[in-house]
């Protein structure tokens, strides 16, 4: 772990305490270069004190962090810093000021060419009401806004904490249509969020916090397997299709369909068994079958309760 590193993100052995708590608790972790990676945990779990360890805004009580190969340390972090946005969960704006005059204030701070501020509001949705004050915006307009500063300076990482917040439907669509372009462009994400369902298909790797430890990370998919959660399957067709199609799965699967409706059967199937059962349902000629895999909040759900 040094300077020639490949990831963007590397923390070793981090614990941050706060008296006898543990904020976080020996966490190790790596994001590559380029990746839109969440962070996903309980209130407490610690994914804010991980990112505000990251900006330098507090020190850990032992371990060490990288960011793009150096070290997040001391006074010799700010260079690194600059090539970094944020975006908090709680933004704090001056209510006076307009919306592009918060980010010219934004763009001084943090060196960044002030030309790009109009040129950002148009990016995010505000051009239209740029020179109006704050105290007119919604909560959302405000997030926007959030998400303009974070963009400042053409960051090579950003860092956003429950960035959706306050979004519509629409809004959250368009920012992560967004997040994907700077993925394309190169740029690490790292995003915390709660809202597992708008991670699930978006995500190219996660992490799982838990009481300030690790407790997971990996693909979707790869959290998914550890997790040993049954597939869900519904299958469609005729009565006489479905009649016989319990008996013959129980011969060769020892697994009991549920009938649903006269049309439909339930299954909950073990991953090892998904390609014999489906062998035996494509067999008998049925109208129609669906197969779920187990969403990420069941993963998470399944996940904590074993850390």
């Amino acid at each position: 772990m040094d300077a020639t590193s490949n990831d963007a993100v590397r923390l070793e052995a981090v614990v941050k305490r706060y008296g006898e708590h543990a904020a976080l608790d020996g966490v190790s972790l790596a994001v590559p270069r380029g990746q839109l990676f969440g962070l996903i945990g309980h209130n407490g779990a610690g994914k804010s004190t991980l990112l505000k360890l990251l900006l330098n805004l507090i020190t850990p009580t032992s371990g060490r962090l990288w960011i793009g190969g150096r070290e997040v340390r001391g006074t010799a972090h700010r260079d690194t810093r600059r090539r970094v946005g944020y975006l908090p969960e709680n933004l704090v704006l001056y209510d006076n000021l307009s919306g592009l005059e918060t980010l010219q204030f934004f763009a001084r701070l943090k060196g960044a060419p002030p030309s790009q501020c109009a040129e950002l509001l148009e990016r995010v949705g505000l051009a239209d009401v740029g020179r109006r004050p704050l105290r007119g915006y919604s909560k959302g307009m405000r997030q926007r806004l959030g998400f303009a500063q974070a963009l400042l300076g053409q960051p090579e990482l950003l860092l956003l904490d429950e960035p959706t917040t306050g979004l519509d439907p629409a809004g959250t669509r368009d920012f992560f249509a967004q997040l994907k372009q700077l993925r394309e462009r190169g740029v690490t994400l790292l995003i915390s969020s709660h809202v597992l369902a708008e991670l699930q298909g978006r995500v190219d790797a996660l992490a799982m916090l838990a009481g300030g430890r690790l407790a997971a990370q990996g693909t979707v998919q790869e959290l998914r397997e550890r997790s040993a959660l049954p597939l869900r399957l519904m299958v469609s067709g005729t009565p006489a299709q479905l009649d016989a199609l319990p008996r013959e799965l129980a011969a060769h699967t020892g697994l009991s369909l549920r009938r649903d409706t006269p049309e439909r059967l339930r299954l909950e199937l073990p991953r090892p068994q998904k390609m014999a059962v489906l062998a035996v349902i494509t067999r008998s000629g049925v109208a129609d079958l669906q197969l779920q895999e187990p969403t990420l909040e069941d993963v998470y759900f399944d996940l904590r309760s074993a850390a």
